[in-house]
């Protein structure tokens, strides 16, 4: 999968969780939960959607790290390669 496609199901999950987020007004270089205004109940449940969706292993201790579209997406693409 190439990063736009990675970002698409990105951002396709984050729908699921807020339907109102505009894709195209995501900037990937901004803390993401910022932009959209997720409570932390909403984060998580869209870091454990993105996990079942793409079937790689989140672990907590990775959470703080994943803050911006850009580090969803170089995160995830290592964690997939590794699989």
């Amino acid at each position: 999968m190439n990063d736009t496609e990675l970002l698409a199901v990105l951002i396709e999950t984050l729908q699921s969780i807020a339907p109102e987020v505009e894709g195209s007004e995501l900037r990937p270089d901004r803390p993401l939960r910022q932009q959209v205004d997720l409570d932390s109940m909403d984060w998580l449940n869209f870091l454990i959607g993105l996990s079942e969706r793409l079937k790689v292993s989140i672990p907590e201790a990775d959470y703080r790290r994943l803050v911006t579209l850009a580090d969803l997406v170089a995160y995830l693409q290592g964690r997939m390669t590794c699989y």
